[in-house]
């Protein structure tokens, strides 16, 4: 149970040998408060957080499962370092991972070691303390001091210029692809004349060594440096400079480093030449972190740098904290069991001294609208039994599971939040897909087609859409409509007016099939005929593969519709629900997110084969990337502090299609004694891959004529009356309400523009004034347009809206 803690205990170093660790400051008096301290701080800790804090010299790794208290142990090993005359503040260099923590791990600090622990310098971020060196050193690595760091934005926008200048296609070899290829290289820590000629090869015909070369010499040009810079510049600094790293080696006289598992290569170099200094005084390394708890690898983070941690500092005691204060026996018993199948760990066991507990449970479904309502139900049974919302939390493999929950906690009135991104509905893609869609049903809707016009690029720029507006206003007319007058006169450049055109002709195409054509099919062909689908499918980011799932899950929902229409009444109504300001909400968020957060009861829904296990994970990285997969569920039931609840659904709809599912691996790792299996499907046994065949299925109709809408009302979840997205509705569900369209929708305004408009007040010979073509005569009217042959710009078509009348 306790490997790792056979060795012998931390040595104590007497007043005068730690005096020559560190010189000491202050009075006789002042010293010995200092020495009578720790009794203080370190009451409270377990013996191996104890050991963990006391072992203060040469490498120290402490595994520190969840809720076994390791943010407590790396504080108050810092506080004991320097209450204990070990260090100053400013020989401590104490690593986290985001800001956030480096703040709170300074106050904490603060607390238990009082004024002597302000101005801790080296305390923060992997970049926020590589930029602190780099800028005392910038001359060394081909900077100056007042170097600027580029944003994701300002990065993208220099790699296009890098593209046009080697004359190549930007829409065949994205800047966005080639930011996404440069960042892995320098996650990695490789310059442009290290990166593996495969890799290499996957970017414009082997040209990726090549333009990120450039890209490193235009950074130097433009005294800049991107986020991966801040790191292999300094590895570079390190390396080429062995002066420049010994000062730091020396002055880091006690290094620390939080979430040591999620480090990525980069970061283990520039940590491992900072930690293997010449004097053995100098190898004073703690890293904390789970090896059990290593999900980032998407993103970089290497696990195998924590499982060598004792093979790259020889002589490294390990400390292993495996008492849980979190969670019950029960909860802790099978994700202990569960993450046990995993090869690549060091190994640990999760105990408690607390109450063994709610078993664990698993719940099958028919498919995953009832898995929906099943969560809700239990939400709700737990809400009226006193359960705090705001300490239940859903936790999903991927984004696109959150839709069907979402739409149901509406429908009950369970107030919600969405933690780490906006909710299903208000995400980038869906809004963008919505506009197209209700610019379809209601071609008057002008923030829709607005938000649209230039998504993706097609060069219809703010010059456009100011020409736009202004005929609309001039002729009080929608934005569609008047587009559709602009292009048939010469008010645009022939470019922005062939593009606007061909986006109109595809509108009116759509428009005629919204009554004839299912609206799944019609939602596919709108968001792949206007290139919108492709747009994504071309970005190379680590979230274009999440929206791409979110988009198929929006056209997904369109079958529980009658039509367009009605879904997008639906949607109106969701996105009315205004959250209360009470902090009593549900949590939902993805399972990455929730990475360090801890609620009493936790819903783990969608635990089947190919959703979680990810499918993509197994196909990409294979044994790596299923114990990556089990180590995401590990950390998942870990969150849970009295309940775990694990649901997966017989049948869901992937890509539009019913597939009948079987339950995860993993619900067959669990361990029998601490799980219970509830409401499971017939077909469904414990120990084994359940079967099911689903051969059809009615169509699902909601209404919001149920109590849990009622009930939101009345709560004042949601606002009453008014419309939204240019709609005029009712709130009675998706038939019977009067108006032109179907569904009860009322479409106001003509669907397709007129060939002409209303009759001009200018007459053939009137002299008129355009702000473009300048002066001119009127030789023909038809309807609003006007023919005029202008004094220097010759005879063009133009709206009477864009003329005044002269002399």
């Amino acid at each position: 149970m306790n490997q790792g803690l056979n060795h012998p205990p931390p040595k104590r170093e007497s007043d005068a040998e730690a005096s020559r660790i560190a010189p000491r400051s202050g009075s006789l008096s002042e010293r010995a408060r200092a020495a009578a301290a720790p009794a203080a701080y370190l009451a409270g800790l377990n013996h191996e957080q104890r050991l963990a804090v006391e072992t203060t010299e040469g490498p120290v790794l402490v595994l520190a499962g969840a809720g076994t208290g390791k943010t407590r142990v790396l504080t108050t090993r810092i506080a004991h370092l320097i209450a204990t005359g070990r260090a100053r503040p400013s020989d401590i260099l104490a690593v986290t991972f985001t800001n956030k923590a480096a703040r709170e791990m300074k106050a904490r600090v603060g607390m238990l070691a009082g004024p002597a622990a302000e101005g801790m310098p080296w305390l923060g971020t992997f970049h926020a303390i590589s930029t602190k060196i780099l800028r005392r050193h910038a001359e060394l690595v081909g900077l100056r001091s007042d170097f600027t760091i580029l944003d994701v934005d300002d990065q993208i926008r220099l790699l296009k210029q890098v593209l046009q200048a080697a004359n190549l296609d930007e829409k065949r070899w994205p800047a966005r692809q080639l930011a996404s290829h440069i960042d892995g290289w320098k996650n990695r820590a490789l310059g442009p004349d290290q990166v593996p000629h495969g890799e290499a090869a996957a970017f414009a015909n082997g040209r990726g060594a090549e333009l990120y070369r450039h890209y490193q010499e235009r950074l130097k040009i433009l005294n800049a440096a991107d986020f991966g810079d801040l790191l292999t510049e300094t590895i570079r600094l390190f390396r080429e400079h062995p002066d420049v790293l010994a000062q730091y080696q020396q002055r880091f006289r006690y290094m620390l480093v939080d979430e040591y598992q999620d480090t990525n290569v980069a970061q283990y170099l520039w940590l491992r030449l900072l930690a293997q200094g010449r004097e053995p005084g100098h190898r004073n390394l703690a890293c904390v972190g789970d090896d059990d708890q290593s999900i980032y690898g998407w993103r970089g983070a290497e696990v195998d740098n924590i499982l060598r941690f004792e093979h790259d500092f020889p002589g490294a005691v390990v400390v292993r904290l495996e008492r849980n204060y979190r969670s019950h026996a029960h909860i802790l018993a099978t994700a202990s069991h569960l993450i046990a199948h995993n090869e690549g760990r060091l190994g640990k066991t999760l105990r408690t001294d607390d109450e063994p507990g709610e078993k664990v449970t698993i719940t099958g479904a028919w498919d995953s609208e009832e898995e929906a309502r099943l969560v809700g139900e239990e939400i709700e049974a737990l809400q009226a039994k006193g359960h705090n919302l705001s300490e239940i939390a859903i936790l999903v493999r991927i984004s696109a599971q959150m839709r069907e929950l979402e739409d149901r906690f509406v429908q009950l009135g369970l107030p919600y939040r969405v933690i780490g991104g906006p909710r299903f509905y208000e995400r980038m893609e869906i809004r963008d897909a919505l506009a197209y869609f209700r610019c379809v049903a209601q071609p008057a809707d002008d923030l829709a087609f607005e938000r649209i016009l230039n998504t993706p690029k097609r060069g219809l720029g703010d010059a456009t859409v100011q020409v736009l507006h202004a005929h609309a206003r001039a002729a009080r007319i929608p934005l569609m409509e008047a587009a559709r007058f602009i292009v048939e006169t010469e008010e645009l450049k022939p470019k922005p007016r062939g593009a606007l055109r061909e986006l109109l002709s595809a509108f009116s195409r759509w428009s005629s099939l919204i009554d004839t054509t299912p609206q799944t099919e019609l939602a596919e062909m709108i968001l792949e005929e206007s290139g919108y689908t492709e747009m994504w499918q071309k970005d190379r980011s680590a979230e274009a593969a999440g929206r791409l799932e979110n988009l198929k899950e929006l056209v997904r929902s369109l079958e529980e519709f009658p039509d367009l229409r009605a879904f997008l009444e639906h949607v109106s109504l969701v996105m009315d629900a205004v959250e209360n300001d009470t902090e009593d909400r549900v949590s939902l968020m993805t399972l990455h997110a929730a990475k360090g957060l801890e609620f009493d009861t936790v819903f783990l829904p969608g635990w089947e084969e190919g959703l979680f296990p990810n499918q993509r994970a197994l196909d990409e990285s294979g044994r790596a990337g299923l114990e990556e997969e089990r180590r995401l569920a590990h950390v998942g039931i870990t969150r849970a502090r009295r309940r775990a609840k694990i649901f997966f659904a017989s049948n869901r709809r992937i890509h539009g299609l019913w597939n009948a599912t079987i339950p995860s691996r993993f619900i067959d790792e669990l361990p029998e004694d601490h799980v219970e299996v509830t409401e499971a499907p017939a077909a469904f046994s414990y120990g084994g891959y359940g079967k099911s065949r689903f051969d059809e299925v009615d169509s699902f109709s909601s209404s919001y004529a149920t109590p849990g809408w009622q009930r939101a009302q009345n709560r004042g979840g949601f606002s009453g009356g008014g419309s939204r997205g240019g709609f005029a509705q009712g709130r009675g569900g998706y038939g019977g309400a009067s108006g032109s369209g179907r569904g009860g929708l009322l479409i106001e305004g003509e669907l397709v523009a007129k060939s002409s408009g209303p009759a001009s007040e200018f007459a053939p010979a009137d002299r008129v004034f355009h702000i473009k073509f300048g002066p001119g005569s009127v030789a023909a009217v038809d309807g609003n347009k006007l023919t005029v042959d202008f004094d220097k710009a010759g005879r063009k078509m133009v709206l009477d809206s864009f003329v005044q009348r002269q002399g």
